[in-house]
């Protein structure tokens, strides 16, 4: 299995759960790995986060810089235009950490994917798609960019989706992740929609909310 590079937080020995986290547009692996110990979660809890980092690619809206990203953007206007084989062969790359997960002995249900911005467009093709199902959703201040490519997995059909989303974000505009809960539900999913008073960021608020809903999951 030929993995895209990472990193690998566990808060304890033989890890029964897994997050995958995916970073934003030029960022990378690095990003949320603070976050971990900012969670909470209990300290018998054994969860491996795993971090992976985009390939770098030339990325138009940025004139062409090459930078970690997961798909290429065209356009930056309200619907995205984006390189769509990418954004399906990055959801592919991170079913490949599912599948290790899986034969490492985590249980499918005890995975999670995460994912900021251009990471939870992948995250939402790569969750809703997955042929096992899956412990839950998260998509941070985030578009669904792919609701007419999905090949939906009836498996996670009933999937638990937390979006979050900040109203002031000038880099992803707030209605489109409600858009993206809009059609969630016309999929049949039920998602849970929640705002923050902050730009294209992540506040100390938003990350309580994820501890407590991580263990939710994991409970």
């Amino acid at each position: 299995m030929n993995l895209l590079p990472h990193e690998t937080v566990e808060t304890g020995l033989e890890p029964e759960y897994s997050v995958i986290w995916l970073h934003g547009l030029g960022s990378s692996g690095h990003d949320f790995v603070p976050i971990v110990p900012q969670l909470n979660l209990a300290s018998d809890m054994a969860v491996r986060f795993i971090f992976p980092h985009a390939p770098e690619r030339p990325v138009t809206v940025n004139a062409g810089y090459i930078m970690p990203s997961w798909y290429d953007i065209f356009s930056m206007e309200i619907e995205r235009e984006i390189d769509q084989e990418q954004i399906l062969l990055s959801a592919s790359a991170i079913h490949q950490f599912i599948d290790r997960e899986i034969q490492s002995g985590v249980k499918s249900k005890n995975i999670v994917l995460a994912g900021f911005s251009q990471g939870g467009a992948v995250a939402y093709q790569a969750a809703l798609t997955y042929p096992h199902p899956l412990g839950g959703l998260l998509a941070m201040s985030t578009y669904f960019a792919t609701p007419d490519l999905c090949a939906f997995s009836e498996s996670n059909s009933t999937l638990n989706i937390l979006v979050q989303h900040g109203l002031d974000d000038s880099v992803v505009p707030e209605l489109l992740g409600r858009q993206a809960v809009d059609r969630l539900s016309k999929g049949g999913w039920q998602s849970r929609y929640r705002t923050y008073p902050m730009d294209h960021e992540v506040c100390a608020e938003q990350v309580q909310e994820i501890g407590a809903w991580l263990r939710e999951r994991f409970n």
